[in-house]
């Protein structure tokens, strides 16, 4: 059994929390410099370049890559040949968002009450985990903050096996032609298939850590995604909404088996500073 004093998960996810904010993941910018190649719109032409040239300024200059710097979204494995010492996981979690957060200065965005009050927490906790017991003795933290455009613009559908295959793409597609420029464009999709209600919703933003240009691992579902891609990018949203033919740079599909009676579909939306880095303690 190894100890892990939870004094290092708060120093990871203050590191995590700073960097995922600044550093655009490669496989994102090499995504946006293609589609700059094949854009048709001028205008979308240059607003991708803007885009491009916006991630350059925070990388040099060490600032954030949107003023959204997100809710603060962990995907945490624990080796079930970890234990944990010196505090409460979520507690030190919470307090790496605060220090990170505060430190680089970055915008605080939740807020305690969701519907009355609705004040704001100021330190941008709580983060919202989601942990995982895996085999091993390390633990692995992902840190994917979330802007408040594009998920506002995600979506669970609970279908039924009679819509098939072609319903669920019918439902991505509108899902993102209903979301215009909001989640500003372009776009990476995340569509979750299967498990139950609330399992479909996790699934799709799981969906969205897959590295931009990996295939589906399963075959049928990876031509699938190239479809909705094709379909997507012929709506002519555009990148921002104004125009063009790069309305997304990825659709990703993740699937859980699910109920015989039930076929739950959930689109977990993007925008183009897909933003999410790991660390292995």
């Amino acid at each position: 059994m190894r100890e892990l004093d939870v004094a290092r998960i708060t120093e990871a996810v203050k590191d995590l929390s700073i960097r995922t904010n600044i550093y655009l993941p490669d496989d994102v910018k090499k995504a946006l410099r293609s589609s700059l190649e094949r854009e048709e719109s001028p205008l979308g032409r240059e607003i991708l370049q803007v885009i491009l040239e916006n991630h350059d300024i925070a990388e040099k200059e060490k600032m954030p890559i949107c003023q959204d710097t997100g809710a603060a979204i962990l995907f945490i494995e624990v080796g079930q040949e970890v234990h944990l010492i010196g505090g409460a996981l979520e507690d030190a979690v919470n307090e790496g968002v605060r220090q990170g957060y505060r430190e680089a200065y970055l915008r605080k965005s939740m807020v305690a009450d969701p519907v009355l009050k609705r004040k704001n927490t100021t330190d941008n906790t709580p983060a919202i985990i989601y942990t995982r017991i895996v085999p091993g003795n390390k633990v692995q933290i992902v840190f994917a903050p979330k802007g408040g455009g594009a998920e506002n613009m995600s979506e669970v559908r609970m279908m039924t096996a009679a819509d098939g295959i072609e319903g669920v793409k019918d439902f991505v597609v509108d899902r993102v032609s209903r979301s215009g420029g909001n989640p500003c464009p372009p776009i990476v999709v995340g569509v979750g298939i299967g498990g139950c209600f609330e399992r479909s919703a996790l699934l799709a933003k799981e969906a969205l850590m897959r590295p931009i240009g990996e295939p589906n691992p399963d075959s049928d579902f990876d031509e699938v995604e190239k479809e909705l891609l094709r379909r997507i990018n012929n709506l002519g949203i555009g990148p921002q909404g104004l125009g063009g033919r790069t309305t997304a740079l990825a659709v990703h599909i993740k699937t859980l088996p699910c109920h015989i009676a039930s076929m739950p579909v959930a689109v977990n939306i993007q925008c183009h500073a897909s933003r999410h880095s790991e660390m292995i303690i």
